[in-house]
């Protein structure tokens, strides 16, 4: 793979990371709850996400997902309501879960363990199939024939993986410069946050079972 090629899908991938999706939504939720440092453990299970469903994507579960009508149906359903259960919690949180003592010691505030916040960032990545089927669309475009396919996976899904966590730390540091506005009108956060989660869940039940 050429320098060039790699710069290509570089500023594909940063695209595609920053456009705002349920990951970069959830961290965003998460850096006001739980603080920005912490959002990291989040941002974690969203990676091992993007190489668990790029893996699938390189073995041809893209391929089922796009000629199989009821694969792709149970797949999307459940990622849909997994984002929309996210969203009625977030929607129904009291004032109380988003102040000023975000980002303190559990001890100090409600706990949130950090495996629930891997396993939430995994869980956002895990049941989208339209990320499988992008990367199953996106990836072939960039495989070079004859080199060694899994060394080309790893390569394009750290990459993938890296431009993930930029987008991840600059929406979160943008929240934290607003924070005090975020906080002083947290029921409007909550709702806003909330909503587009939901409205992500409805969105991905009208996906069709085929690109384009």
């Amino acid at each position: 793979m050429t320098l060039a090629h790699w710069l290509l899908f570089c500023g594909v991938s940063l695209l595609m990371s920053f456009t705002p999706g349920p990951a970069v939504l959830l961290a965003v939720s998460n850096s006001v709850d739980v603080g920005a440092k912490r959002t990291a453990f989040s941002s974690l299970g969203s990676v091992i996400g993007i190489f668990a469903i790029s893996g699938l994507a390189m073995v041809g579960m893209g391929t089922i997902l796009s000629l199989s009508a009821n694969a792709f149906l149970i797949m999307k359903v459940v990622g849909a309501l997994y984002l929309i259960w996210l969203g009625i919690k977030r929607w129904r949180s009291q004032d109380a879960l988003i102040g000023n003592d975000a980002g303190l010691a559990p001890t100090q505030r409600r706990e949130r363990k950090n495996w629930q916040l891997v396993a939430q960032g995994l869980g956002v990545s895990l049941t989208n199939p339209k990320a499988i089927l992008f990367f199953s669309a996106l990836f072939p475009q960039f495989i070079v024939p004859g080199e060694p396919l899994f060394t080309q996976y790893l390569l394009l899904t750290t990459t993938f993986a890296v431009c993930a966590l930029i987008s991840h730390a600059f929406y979160v540091v943008l929240i934290s410069l607003v924070k005090g506005h975020v906080v002083a009108r947290a029921k409007l956060f909550n709702r806003i946050v909330g909503g587009t989660f939901i409205a992500l869940g409805l969105g991905l039940l009208k996906t069709r079972h085929k690109l384009g």
